[in-house]
């Protein structure tokens, strides 16, 4: 059965759309308008993503982590550029926890495993081969 928040139709992405992590491409970053319809306008900044047609409203946790993971305020800097958005349970707003949509950097691709090398043993000696300066001990 869905949840009740599940039932509720958003223009802006929010905890259930993203689960516990989407891959998304940023082109671009404008205002939107947040306020409930009726109310007077509340103008947020939201970063726009290609895989969806919902934005998602940036707050300040999220913007600095945005800064940090491009490492460039500039957000012209950000297009094109992936980003993770995930639910992330410990959230807090108002002193309670609410949970909400957190970003992160894309894990980078694991390094190729490179094959075990098998050390051979060494090549058979022959006695008559020996002399006092070919022993190692």
């Amino acid at each position: 059965m869905p949840k009740v928040g599940d039932m509720r139709e958003s223009k802006f992405l929010k905890q259930s759309d993203v689960g516990n992590g989407v891959l998304l491409t940023i082109t671009g970053c404008e205002q939107h308008n947040v306020a409930m319809e009726g109310q007077p306008p509340e103008q947020k900044w939201c970063l726009i993503f290609a895989e969806t047609s919902k934005p998602f409203t940036i707050n300040s946790t999220n913007l600095q982590l945005c800064e940090q993971i491009f490492g460039s305020d500039d957000t012209d800097d950000w297009m094109g550029h992936k980003l993770v958005l995930y639910n992330d349970p410990n959230v807090s707003y108002g002193g309670k926890l609410v949970g909400g949509i957190r970003v992160r950097a894309p894990r980078t691709a694991a390094p190729a495993v490179q094959p075990k090398t098998t050390k051979l043993p060494p090549a058979p000696v022959d006695p008559e081969d020996m002399t006092a300066e070919s022993i190692p001990f």
